[in-house]
């Protein structure tokens, strides 16, 4: 091989690298610019499930609900949950399901949320959520703060995965506002943020020896939560006469909050 063939093939080489390497960059580059679209593009949040209703299960576990009648109402939640007329009312609305989260609450920064939010589609849905409700312990046994569990109540559906525009707070319990703010401050705020709270006065069938007015204010339980507890469009409270029938009250109550027409008249279960 001459010379000039020599030199010749050696620029062609030469060429052939560079393209190769000019090739190699331009891919490089590629990669980097569909890269940095993607980590610059909008994070776009997958859509939340759509659910008929969000309801917080809110339950009064203060001193003055002694063992007994604490255990009374976790098994009316449980029943009532998986109740066959329930179960109707929640398949009755356009998504046929709704979201549960249940919590308790008795004193000044005392409450907790004992079950996280759950669907509820159907009797199996409903049962586990009952079957776990009846297998966790107590969590508090002090002071009455109503308010305290409304704005915790409150928080809840703030962070919510799921979507719907009713929400709703089922209070239940068996005394006064006695510890934390104003009971009045944290339904307003609450009904302003579009949440509507219900009630369930549970009667007690004796006074308290030492603060009688707790459990039995003047005007009665009943008038105390319709004046100060409950708000908000078709608000209502419904009376359980003692922890025996508060499981039957549930269940009317629940029916009331997840049936798509509002039923507000005061019901007295016996």
């Amino acid at each position: 091989m001459g010379y000039a063939e020599a030199a010749g093939t050696l620029v062609a080489a030469k060429h052939r690298r560079r393209e190769r390497m000019e090739a190699s960059m331009i891919r490089c580059v590629q990669f980097t610019l569909i890269l940095a679209g993607i980590l610059l593009a909008p994070m776009t949040a997958p859509a939340a499930e759509k659910v008929d209703l969000l309801l917080v299960l809110s339950a009064d576990v203060s001193r003055s609900v002694d063992h007994p009648k604490f255990l009374l109402q976790r098994e009316g939640y449980a029943a009532a949950i998986s109740d066959p007329h329930v179960i109707d009312a929640i398949r009755s609305g356009p998504h046929q399901r709704i979201a549960l989260c249940f919590v308790e609450w008795s004193g000044f920064g005392a409450q907790k949320l004992v079950i996280d939010w759950s669907l509820i589609d159907g009797p199996s849905a409903a049962r586990k959520f009952g079957d776990q409700l009846l297998e966790l312990p107590r969590s508090f046994a002090d002071r009455t703060s109503i308010s305290g569990g409304i704005d915790f109540s409150a928080a809840q559906l703030e962070r919510s995965p799921f979507e719907t525009p009713r929400r709703t707070i089922d209070v239940s319990g068996d005394g006064t506002n006695n510890a934390g703010r104003e009971v009045r401050l944290a339904r307003d705020e609450a009904v302003a943020k579009g949440i509507v709270i219900n009630g369930l006065v549970i009667l007690s069938e004796r006074q308290m020896p030492w603060n009688a007015e707790h459990t039995n204010p003047p005007g009665g339980l009943e008038n105390y939560y319709r004046e100060n507890v409950i708000g908000g469009p078709g608000a209502f409270v419904m009376v359980a006469e003692d922890f025996k029938s508060f499981g039957r009250a549930i269940i009317k109550k629940m029916i009331a909050e997840i049936a798509t027409l509002r039923v507000a008249p005061r019901v007295v279960m016996r």
